[in-house]
């Protein structure tokens, strides 16, 4: 179905408002003030001051190389030529090269004219700010991603208690039919979310405590540690004491998957556990002993997991411009 976007709309808005502002001053090239609408729409806040900047820049350097060239060498093609030769480097060394397609519209125009003056000069600045000014207009509001990104935790911690809850009766009843698709799915979620937080944080322009981003790189953490847990299930091959209290200590770990930071209860409950395991007798079989080491390379793990949840501080301060 064929579907607007909220970013086209604004892209659309933003250069007939720039055509009609430029229009109505009586500007000459008027038209040019929409291009630069156009390009300088972005899809953050952040990124479409960066661009905004890189153009305003751009633009006002290649004024000055097309004042000097073009006086100097006259209105020829092969100016033109030199005058971007010496042009886009230095864009490329002020890291505003992002402007360098509109900054080379601005050239043509006076290369069109066959001179520069005061007012020409003044008619492409205006030209630079109306389209600028429109396209940041057009970005002041940005609809909010948070009820999104809220949802996307949701998804993702039910995920995380379905693996755990899974790996316990794994480790306590061995092979199951559980096909294991929450740990792709898991991992689908965390992407997506990292993007849309990113870009969340990109739309505050000056300060934003930051719910989300790191939130979503911790999970990703601690969903690397699972996975190395499934070859550690794998070769539990037979059942004992110390597998069913692992198994219990993941079933309450799966209950207690959510945003807020209480890994330091279940650090202790794990170091209790490891600490009564001491107390047990020594494996009488081979099969045992592999078991039992097994079972002691998963607790490592599962601290890790737990480790990588401690040390989550669940806001940062952000800030734009530092």
């Amino acid at each position: 179905m064929f579907r607007i976007g909220y970013r086209t709309l604004k892209t659309a808005l933003g250069a007939a408002l720039a055509i009609a502002a430029a229009q109505w001053f009586q500007l000459d090239f008027y038209a040019s003030a929409g291009i630069i609408t156009v390009l300088c729409i972005q899809k953050t806040k952040k990124k479409s001051f960066q661009m905004s900047w890189a153009r305003l820049l751009a633009c006002v350097i290649g004024l000055v190389y097309a004042g000097v060239v073009f006086e100097v060498m006259g209105y020829h093609p092969l100016s033109v030529g030199l005058l971007l030769l010496l042009f886009i480097p230095t864009t490329l060394m002020l890291k505003v090269q992002a402007g360098i397609v509109t900054s080379t519209v601005i050239i043509l125009h006076i290369y069109t004219l066959k001179e520069i003056s005061g007012p020409i000069v003044v008619n492409e600045l205006a030209l630079i700010l109306i389209g600028i000014g429109c396209a940041l207009l057009m970005n002041i509001y940005m609809p909010s991603v948070e009820t999104e990104l809220l949802r996307l935790q949701s998804e993702l911690e039910d995920k995380i208690r379905r693996i755990l809850h899974e790996f316990s009766v794994y480790v306590k009843e061995g092979d199951n039919a559980w096909s294991g698709k929450e740990l792709t799915e898991a991992a689908d979620i965390v992407h997506r979310a990292k993007s849309i937080s990113l870009d969340n944080l990109e739309n505050h322009v000056l300060r934003y405590e930051d719910l989300y981003y790191h939130y979503f790189k911790m999970r990703e953490k601690q969903l690397d540690i699972i996975e190395r847990m499934m070859p550690l299930l794998t070769s539990i091959d037979i059942k004992v004491k110390q597998g069913e209290m692992i198994a219990d200590f993941l079933e309450e770990l799966s209950k207690g998957v959510h945003p807020e930071n209480t890994a330091h209860l279940f650090i202790e409950r794990l170091e209790e556990l490891q600490e009564s395991f001491k107390d047990m007798a020594l494996p009488e079989t081979r099969d045992e002993f592999e078991t039992r080491s097994a079972l002691h390379q998963l607790i490592k793990e599962i601290e890790q997991y737990l480790i990588i949840k401690r040390q989550f501080k669940p806001k940062k301060a952000y800030a734009m411009f530092k």
